[in-house]
């Protein structure tokens, strides 16, 4: 009995000493190297990235469109970590922006100070519901007396966070020939991988659509305008209706962001649109022995058939943007990914179970995964992956079959994108 307990004890801390080895490393520390401006930019082009960031970090209040109903004050403040541009911070600021400037808003379960900041979908209409209203606050007009929407139903959410933008521009300007190549591309091994994907498109014109989550969005400029509408409740040339029908709540004419007539002007969108076009992609770590065997291991096990670790531009207007090697990490197309991460809400042909490969590059630095949050550890959000109907199933059986040390070159790979 002695001897069995002792082979027992051995194989228990054998196995609590590999589990320590596989751990994911976590954000990178040192100085932040992202949120700078494209290489290669032109005098005008750098003036108009700078002018579209000082505009991305504005903080707007009702008298310049904010609300009727909103998630937060600031483009930027979404687009926080680990540099302007990026996804979400820490310390989450729709706690504070809550109550700010006397606002009554009540902060819902599922936002935490220390938790992602989050959209709200209901799956009951699969559209967005604002987190807060401008009613109470010092700035808003006496008689707006409307109220949060109910999000007791659970069941009804579908949380979002919100995605980096760091190399949008490049992303935009991939062309959809080089998309549909890519996902034709080694078609056995996917197959036999249990991998299809498809292309979200425009119902206009068939092109591909390939910003939010789900893909949805065509370009910078549509995904500008939404947000700025959606998120900050500023109408705008492109999405000019209030979303907030009381007239009571009504403080400026619409669209709150236009374009100059009488003196030209840029509109905060177009703005917006010039920032992130010319915004660099992330910088990846140094590499080591570690990361060169996980990025092997990566593409050995499946995982470059989706998370494709390169593209290339087109020719674009913008020669810092022309003919660019993209590196990131993702074919730009959406995938079943299982029934444990359907969110039960379809966009286009993006169906409730799938989601757009996720761009890998700046992985290091980022704290909440997956499109909710839901976790801030890569090796479970890699397991996340895997689920009832997932097209991910047999990549991450692979995933699984590694040994503790290989696993842990993947983490380490992973978290210097």
């Amino acid at each position: 009995m002695k001897i069995v307990l002792g082979v027992v004890c051995s194989f228990f801390l054998a196995g609590v000493s590999s589990l320590d080895a596989q751990k994911d490393p976590g954000p990178r520390t040192g100085p932040v190297q992202t949120g700078v401006p494209l290489r290669g930019l032109s005098t005008s082009e750098l003036a108009m990235f700078q002018k579209g960031l000082d505009t991305f970090r504005e903080v707007d209040g009702v008298a310049n469109g904010l609300g009727p109903r909103f998630n937060l004050d600031s483009c930027a403040g979404c687009h926080a970590q680990p540099a302007v541009g990026g996804s979400s911070p820490a310390i989450n600021p729709q706690v504070a922006v809550a109550t700010r400037s006397g606002a009554m808003n009540r902060v819902p379960g599922f936002i935490q100070s220390d938790g992602p900041i989050r959209v709200v979908r209901f799956r009951s209409d699969g559209g967005v519901h604002d987190l807060f209203v401008i009613t109470g606050r010092s700035d808003a007009p006496t008689g707006c007396k409307i109220t949060q929407p109910d999000f007791s139903q659970t069941q009804n959410l579908s949380l979002r966070i919100p995605t980096p933008v760091f190399g949008a521009g490049l992303i935009e300007s991939i062309p959809d020939a080089a998309l549909i190549e890519n996902l034709a591309a080694n078609s056995s091994r996917k197959k036999a991988l249990g991998i299809q994907g498809h292309f979200n498109t425009s119902a206009n014109d068939g092109t591909i659509t390939r910003y939010g989550w789900k893909a949805q969005n065509k370009s910078l400029t549509i995904f500008s305008g939404e947000a700025y509408n959606v998120e900050i409740g500023v109408t705008n040339e492109l999405f000019p209706q209030e979303r907030e029908g009381d007239p009571a709540c009504s403080v400026t004419t619409t669209p709150e962001d236009k374009s100059g007539v009488d003196t030209p002007t840029y509109s905060d969108v177009t703005l917006f649109s010039f920032y992130m076009r010319f915004l660099a992609p992330p910088i990846p770590s140094a590499t080591n022995p570690s990361i060169d065997r996980g990025r092997a291991t990566f593409d050995s096990i499946g995982c470059t058939m989706c998370h494709t670790p390169s593209l290339q531009t087109g020719k674009v207007a913008s020669a810092a943007v022309s003919g660019q090697t993209v590196h990131l990490y993702s074919d730009l197309a959406v995938h079943n990914m299982g029934q444990v991460l359907n969110d039960g809400i379809a966009q286009g042909q993006a169906n409730p179970g799938d989601w757009r490969t996720a761009p890998l590059w700046g992985l290091g630095d980022r704290i909440f995964l997956l499109h909710d949050g839901r976790t801030k550890d890569l090796l479970e959000a890699i397991r996340l992956h895997d689920s009832q109907g997932s097209e991910a199933h047999q990549v991450i059986v692979n995933f699984g079959a590694l040994t503790m040390d290989q696993k842990q070159d993947v983490l380490n790979f992973l978290r210097s994108l």
